[in-house]
């Protein structure tokens, strides 16, 4: 199987890889991105293996549960200073754009470890 890690990695670069397609130049590489943000895919990679029936939004609710943990709360542009972020929304709320993230991320997780 492989690592979590690396699936991790994988997903994350396949999101911002989407990021970029839809206008969101925001996101680091992997190798740069914070370590708050490589833990969050890492815990969401744990997440999806755990729950290999999860839909995109258990998923979303699961990222939106560990954000809301760690201080973070709406705002209408992401900013790591200040904890906000704009898809901090009950998964109904969020743009379709926004949802195909949720069902890639769990593509790509049931891809590589199942």
């Amino acid at each position: 199987m492989v690592p979590v890690e690396s699936v991790a990695q994988v997903c994350h670069e396949a999101n911002r890889a989407y990021c970029m397609s839809i206008g969101d130049d925001s996101q680091k590489s992997w190798q740069d991105a914070p370590q708050w943000q490589r833990d969050s895919a890492i815990s969401g990679a744990e997440y999806a293996r755990a729950n290999p029936n999860a839909k995109p939004e258990d998923s979303h609710e699961n990222w939106f549960r560990e954000k809301t943990l760690a201080g973070w709360r709406y705002g209408p542009v992401k900013d790591e200073a200040k904890k906000e972020h704009p898809c901090m929304l009950l998964y109904q709320h969020l743009p379709e754009e926004q949802r195909r993230k949720d069902a890639l991320f769990l593509a790509i997780v049931r891809a590589l470890s199942f």
